[in-house]
C-alpha cells in the first residue's frame, strides 16, 4: 500500500486571488505550492495537504510520513529571538511573509507527534528550521553577507549556483540519501544556529552555514534548500517514501542527482 504523505502548508485571504468574486473575497484559502504534492506522488507516496486544523497528534498517527515545508520566517517568539522585527499590524492571511503564529502552533504540533510515533519527517527550508525550534533549538535572525549567496535571485526551480554545495557528514543520514556532496538552491535569509534536543548537524555550506540537520538513528532529515524545486530532481522524497512505508531505500534512486 502506498504510504500516506502528509503536506503542511499556509493559509491566506481569498482577497489576494485575482478576479476572485467579491461576495467570497473575505473567506480563507488554503495554499500548497503543488510541486511538493508531485514529487511525493512520483516517488511512490500519496500526498495529504494539511490544514491547521490538522495540527494533532491523532492526525500525525494516521499519516506514514510528513513534510513541513517551506515559507515566512519563524515568529521569534518560538526560539527566544528579538520579537521587535515583528511588525505589529502584518496580517499573515493577507501578506504570505508576515509571521503566523497559527501556522507556527500547527506544525510544532505535528513536528512533535510525528517524532515521538516514529512518523519519518522531512523538513524544508523553513520547515528545517521549524523541525530545529520544535526542539528546542535557536536560529541566526539575519544571515550576514558572505562567501556564499544564501538569499538567491533564481526563480524555481534549480539546482543553484555551482559555489552553494553542501557537504555531508560521514555515517550521516544525509550522506545516506545524497552522497558525500552535493550541490543544491538557496532561498533563505535564517538558518539554524543552536540544535534542539536530539538533533544533530550533518550537512554544512562552504561558509559553515548548517544546510542539513537530522535525529540519528530516527528518520528525521531537515534541509535548508527547497528539493521540491531542484531542477534534477532531489532523493529526499525517494527517501521519505521509502522510510514512510517500511522498505530499504537504494542507493540507485540518488544516481540522477547531480552531485559535486
Amino acid at each position: 500500500m502506498k504510504p500516506l504523505i502528509g503536506i503542511t502548508g499556509r493559509r491566506l485571504s481569498a482577497g489576494l486571488l485575482d478576479r476572485m468574486d467579491s461576495r467570497y473575497s473575505g473567506r480563507h484559502f488554503d495554499f500548497f505550492f503543488s510541486d511538493y504534492a508531485s514529487r511525493v506522488a512520483e516517488a511512490g507516496g500519496i500526498p495529504v495537504h494539511l490544514p491547521f486544523e490538522a495540527g494533532s497528534a491523532e492526525a500525525a498517527e494516521r499519516l506514514d510520513g510528513l513534510i513541513v515545508t517551506g515559507g515566512q520566517d519563524v515568529h521569534p517568539r518560538q526560539w527566544g529571538g528579538d520579537e521587535s522585527v515583528v511588525a505589529a499590524d502584518a496580517d499573515p492571511r493577507l501578506s504570505s511573509m508576515a509571521h503566523d503564529v497559527e501556522r507556527d502552533a500547527y506544525e510544532v504540533a505535528l513536528i512533535r507527534a510525528a517524532i515521538a510515533s516514529g512518523v519519518p519527517v522531512l523538513g524544508v527550508c523553513r520547515g528545517h528550521q521549524m523541525l530545529n525550534v520544535a526542539l528546542g533549538g535557536r536560529l541566526v535572525a539575519d544571515l550576514p553577507a558572505g562567501s556564499v549567496e544564501h538569499y538567491s535571485p533564481n526563480a524555481a526551480p534549480t539546482d543553484g549556483e555551482a559555489d552553494h554545495v553542501v557537504t555531508f557528514a560521514p555515517g550521516s543520514l544525509a550522506e545516506a540519501v545524497y552522497g558525500p556532496s552535493a550541490r543544491v538552491n538557496s532561498w533563505h535569509h535564517q538558518a539554524v544556529d543552536v540544535c534542539g534536543s536530539g538533533l544533530v548537524v550533518s550537512g554544512r555550506a562552504a561558509d559553515g552555514v548548517i544546510e542539513s540537520i537530522e535525529v540519528p538513528g530516527r528518520p528525521v532529515l531537515g534541509v535548508q534548500w527547497h528539493p521540491e524545486w531542484q531542477a534534477s530532481g532531489d532523493p529526499a522524497f525517494g527517501w521519505l517514501t521509502a522510510a514512510a512505508s517500511g522498505t530499504p531505500f537504494l542507493a540507485k534512486e540518488i544516481a540522477t542527482h547531480e552531485h559535486a
